[in-house]
């Protein structure tokens, strides 16, 4: 019974994406080697501008989670999204230094929260917490986001 249900969200997903990913705000399918890339560039950024490479990193991070969730890897899905959590809480704590782009992070956070709410919509019912606590994560960092547009 789970192998069938497993297989349908493969298949709902795999519908999904394409219809999505021709909307998606990055074209290209991220992979693990452009993800270490940008995380140690955001590392190393100017605080101005770590809230968007973070945003990045966040919505790539994100989009290759549910690639993996779609093809069966749950352990890998369920990796990046504590470390999706993590990076979240980084893009909180950089916020307050009068951030570049600001605009562009809020934006990328809003795309990132509804893949996240389609995944959990689309995952079973042991993955749905972990799922959950992200997507809360990143709803918090892009309400965060916002209001700090609207404040300047």
């Amino acid at each position: 019974m789970r192998t069938v249900v497993q297989i349908a969200i493969v298949v709902a997903f795999g519908l999904a994406a394409g219809s999505v990913r021709a909307s998606s705000p990055d074209s290209k399918s991220p992979d693990q080697q452009s993800i270490e890339a940008l995380e140690a560039r955001a590392s190393q950024a100017q605080p101005r501008e770590q809230c968007f490479l973070y945003a990045q990193l966040v919505h790539q991070m994100t989009e290759l989670s549910v690639k993996q969730y779609a093809a069966g890897n749950i352990e890998a899905a369920n990796g990046l999204l504590k470390k999706i959590q993590l990076v979240a809480q980084k893009i909180h704590l950089s916020l307050a230094n009068n951030d570049k782009r600001l605009k562009n992070a809020e934006i990328l956070l809003n795309h990132t929260a509804f893949r996240l709410t389609e995944m959990l919509h689309a995952s079973n019912y042991e993955d749905r917490q972990l799922v959950q606590q992200t997507l809360s994560q990143v709803n918090e960092a892009q309400n965060e986001a916002m209001m700090e547009v609207f404040h300047k």
